[in-house]
């Protein structure tokens, strides 16, 4: 058998995000998810998304909701000196952009996941075989995953799964189908620890060596509705 172990959602993208206990998924892949951005206002980068992958100080700040399976307000973000600001506060873009050593703008809009309105799933046994093969615990918050899954799946199945493969989650239906589905082919963001303070560059090259640069799978939702940890999970 097969559950959830935990639900993960990351308000504003490239930052640390929340657990939560139940949430809604549908046609923008799990609520409140990356539904919020930072974007940069340098001269020669206007308009693009400010991510880890350019800017590791963005792991120093944090954004939640609460437990809410499904928010309809903005979120909280908490700086590195646990200063507390809502998204909608004027003075939080002038905080953000003095730490971040670069000028930002503000974007709320659903579905700023790197593959569009996706949902990204790993596994327990994937995580734990990970960490054998490299004699060290990972941490899972490196993947920024949002639905984990534990039982007796057998480690990495998922880097095999093909178009049609499904999870039945309750009422909710996963499913690899649409445009950059599939095992998810990691960047280099995942080598950073939770905080960004440190970089474990052997993680990355050991994902490339021995996994294909893969770990846990991007996902769609089929079929609406609400997940909880602790729900049995089927995949077919």
């Amino acid at each position: 058998m097969s559950e959830v172990v935990s639900l993960s959602r990351w308000p504003v993208k490239s930052l640390r995000g929340e657990q939560v206990t139940a949430a809604r998924f549908d046609e923008r892949g799990m609520a409140g998810d990356r539904a919020y951005a930072l974007l940069d206002e340098r001269p020669n980068r206007v308009g693009n998304i400010v991510t880890v992958r350019q800017n590791q100080s963005l792991l120093s700040w944090s954004a939640h909701y609460g437990d809410r399976p499904d928010p309809v307000d903005s979120p909280t973000l908490v700086g590195p000196e646990s200063q507390q600001l809502s998204w909608d506060d004027p003075a939080l873009t002038g905080e953000l952009s003095k730490s971040l050593d670069i000028p930002v703008r503000l974007n709320p809009a659903d579905g700023q996941q790197d593959r569009g309105p996706t949902v990204l799933v790993t596994f327990e046994s994937s995580r734990r075989g990970l960490g054998e093969e490299l004699g060290a615990d990972v941490d899972l918050r490196r993947f920024r995953t949002n639905l984990h899954v534990g039982g007796d799946l057998p480690p990495f199945a998922e880097q095999d799964w093909e178009p049609g493969t499904t999870i039945t989650v309750g009422d909710v239906e996963l499913a690899v189908t649409g445009e950059h589905s599939g095992p998810c082919i990691r960047c280099a963001v995942p080598s950073w620890d939770a905080e960004g303070r440190e970089r474990w560059r052997e993680l990355q090259a050991h994902l490339i060596q021995r996994h294909e640069n893969k770990f846990g799978v991007i996902m769609r939702v089929t079929r609406p509705g609400t997940v909880a940890v602790g729900d049995a999970v089927a995949a077919g």
